[in-house]
């Protein structure tokens, strides 16, 4: 009972997270999010961070309301979004890209190492 409260209360963090996450997509950090765009990406930075933002408010309200036959799928397709999203984080270490506070190439490498935690996250979350 206890493992699964807690399994419980991390998937909705989560869920809450990527909600904030893609409403400040929308909003006050657009231009921040710019800077993690690569530049391989074939569209627009801007119109990148908006699709971006929208998926991941549907995919937080997802992990936030599923029920929990489709939780798992779910944090498949969670860990999967991080994966892709991993290149931003690469390419805003490669190109030197300021943006939330990470002003340092040592401050973006430290970055780095998060993202693996975030699919392990999703994954231990809801299974």
């Amino acid at each position: 009972m206890e493992n699964e409260t807690i399994k419980n209360g991390a998937r909705v963090l989560l869920g809450a997270a990527l909600i904030f996450a893609g409403a400040s997509h929308l909003t006050f950090a657009r231009r921040e999010f710019r800077a993690q765009v690569p530049d391989w990406v074939p569209l627009k930075k801007d119109d990148t961070v908006i699709y971006s933002g929208f998926a991941e408010i549907a995919l937080g309200a997802a992990l936030v309301a599923a029920p929990k036959k489709q939780r798992s799928m779910l944090g498949i397709i969670a860990a999967g979004f991080f994966a892709a999203v991993f290149p931003g984080n690469i390419a805003q270490y490669t190109h030197h890209r300021n943006a939330f506070g990470l002003d340092t190439d040592h401050k973006r490498l430290a970055r780095l190492a998060f993202q693996p935690l975030l699919v392990l996250w999703a994954l231990k979350s809801t299974r």
